[in-house]
């Protein structure tokens, strides 16, 4: 059973920041004083006695309340997913635990939630206290959830084996497994769509696809996908691929494929992504298509590469785009949602000094981050099932690409982290140099489509609206943006056979993004055919389809997906 928290349970707060002197905070946070107060550097953090007060007596209400609850033989309802199940409830006591519980998650919240600091040392108070809450449940440990009793004795056992089986095994692998891995294989079952890789360097292949039509547009459309995931999410299998979408839509489709950086890429930096690999695979497109103007496509930081490089291909006066489409992309870095947490000076600063001038941030790394940004959903969930109810993770093909992580080149993270995250310098026309170029968004002249995910905890879907104020400010018409349900890849692949979720729309020329969702019009299902009908425009007239790959130049070296994308971490 849980044990009630104390009337000042702040001192679970403790891991934050300087633990010391959030000791002295705590110690503070006692009936007779004015006010409880540190220094944190140069900033100050209070707590209001007459909020705590009030705080600590609505926490003594409840909780009496709750114990009345349990003394007079009533069961406290549970109003939460995680003890949804019957057990919970069939026993008064478990149910005790579990509210007890929710009673003092919600205490803590709302101290976090009351203390007064800067946005920056708050918002991490907040994440740390949350974490702690989501670490604590019942339900995430063996003694104190009847659900694994529950199967411990309908399996005799056997899942306590099973689950000890699960948790050696994820620990060699070094990752919680959140899907059977043994139900998929890039080229065999994933990534499958017909294509060939017709160019290949040190840092991406480029692979063309098969045409599947007799006819298809004149305009080819080049995807850069993120390089810190592998480009597969965009053509899983073939009833959620983006890529077999296309081609059946009629548009010649290449894609980046990065490779899976090792110690070779060391050294590689942001510019040299830029040049030999976005601005390279634009070259390519429009040499092996004969098209001077093509469609470009970014999706999460594959979209700030394209727009990075797309402002300096304008600063030399290249003019190569008929169309760009960003997905869940940030132009403008000054709202970065839950990852905000992570970026200040001195974290910038040393992962300038372990990995600016050379070095690897690993994948596994980065995937713990992402996780922990949903431990209720990407961590806790898996170590009840798998470990403590013995239960094999069932296949699912996003959350094996999900787990499928790759390293990013250690000069390349750094500059990313100081002057897009910390800086923000990318929507300041002129305020980067990127491979000796002035840089401006302004400058890409080409009709625009945006899409942000309403439910997107990376990329708050009003960061991703925010691109609609730095692309194309002399002829905003040009821009169109839209949101859909669900969050940063679920929102995306959401393919319009499966009629799920649904998507808003708003042609009217609004740059507030609040202001736009208010007059929006929502409609069911797919986003897809909204950027269907965009590029159809954009695309050209319908010619012969291409009987080849790439051309005399560039002739294929190996069939699609290509060796890079199956390169590990």
């Amino acid at each position: 059973m849980n044990i009630p928290l104390p009337l000042h349970p702040t001192m679970w707060m403790t891991q934050i920041a300087d633990p010391g002197a959030f000791q002295d905070l705590f110690k503070a946070a006692q009936p007779g004083f004015d006010a409880f107060a540190l220094k944190l550097g140069d900033a100050e953090v209070k707590l209001d006695p007459v909020v705590v007060a009030q705080l600590q007596g609505d926490y003594l209400k409840q909780f009496t309340s709750l114990w009345q609850e349990l003394a007079s033989d009533k069961t406290p309802a549970l109003e939460d997913n995680r003890f949804s199940s019957g057990e919970w409830q069939s026993n008064k006591l478990h149910a005790f635990t579990a509210a007890a519980y929710l009673l003092n998650s919600r205490f803590l919240q709302s101290m976090a939630d009351a203390v007064q600091a800067p946005p920056k040392i708050k918002q991490r108070i907040q994440f740390a206290v949350q974490q702690t809450i989501d670490a604590m449940s019942p339900a995430n440990f063996f003694a104190t959830n009847p659900e694994v009793h529950k199967k411990i004795l309908e399996t005799k056992g056997e899942s306590l084996t099973k689950g000890i089986n699960h948790l050696l095994a994820d620990m060699r692998k070094g990752r919680i497994s959140q899907s059977d891995e043994s139900a998929f294989e890039v080229g065999k079952n994933l990534a499958i769509t017909e294509g060939a890789v017709v160019f290949e360097n040190e840092l991406f292949q480029l692979i063309q696809y098969r045409p599947q039509t007799a006819t298809v547009y004149q305009k080819p459309l080049l995807l850069v996908p993120p390089c810190i995931n592998k480009f597969y999410i965009l053509d899983l299998q073939p009833q959620n691929s983006v890529v077999k979408h296309l081609v059946e839509l009629g548009h010649t489709v290449f894609m980046v494929s990065w490779r899976n950086p090792d110690a070779s890429m060391a050294k590689t930096t942001w510019d040299d992504y830029v040049e030999q690999g976005v601005i390279k695979a634009v070259h390519l497109t429009q040499e092996v298509s004969g098209q001077k103007q093509i469609n470009a496509f970014g999706f999460c930081v594959g979209g700030t590469l394209i727009s990075s490089a797309l402002a300096v291909m304008y600063a030399r006066g290249e003019k190569p785009l008929a169309s760009l489409t960003l997905l869940t992309s940030l132009l403008d870095f000054e709202n970065t949602g839950v990852l905000d947490v992570f970026i200040d000076e001195n974290h910038v600063r040393l992962r300038e000094q372990t990995l600016g001038q050379g070095g690897l941030m690993q994948g596994r790394d980065m995937a713990s981050v992402f996780a922990f940004l949903r431990p209720n959903d990407l961590v806790w969930n898996y170590v009840k099932t798998n470990y403590l109810k013995g239960e094999a993770p069932p296949p699912f093909d996003l959350l094996f690409w999900n787990a499928d992580s790759t390293n990013m080149a250690g000069p390349m993270y750094a500059w990313y982290l100081r002057n897009m995250y910390l800086e923000n310098k990318l929507r300041e026309p002129g305020a980067l140099v990127i491979c000796g170029e002035q840089v401006d968004l302004g400058l890409i002249d080409a009709p625009t489509f945006i899409y942000g995910s309403r439910e997107d905890h990376i990329v708050p879907w009003t960061s991703a609206f925010a691109s609609m104020r730095l692309l194309n400010p002399k002829k905003p018409e040009r821009n169109r943006f839209i949101l859909g349900a669900s969050g940063h890849i679920a929102g995306v692949i959401n393919p319009p056979a499966k009629k799920k979720r649904s998507h808003w729309v708003n042609d009217k020329p609004i740059t507030d993004a609040d202001t736009w969702l208010e007059t929006a019009t929502e409609k069911p299902g797919s986003w897809w055919d909204e950027w269907a009908a965009f590029l159809a425009e954009h695309a050209g007239k319908k010619v012969k389809a291409p009987t080849r790959y790439g051309n005399d130049e560039y002739t294929p070296i190996e069939p699609a997906p290509g060796r890079y994308v199956k390169a590990k971490a």
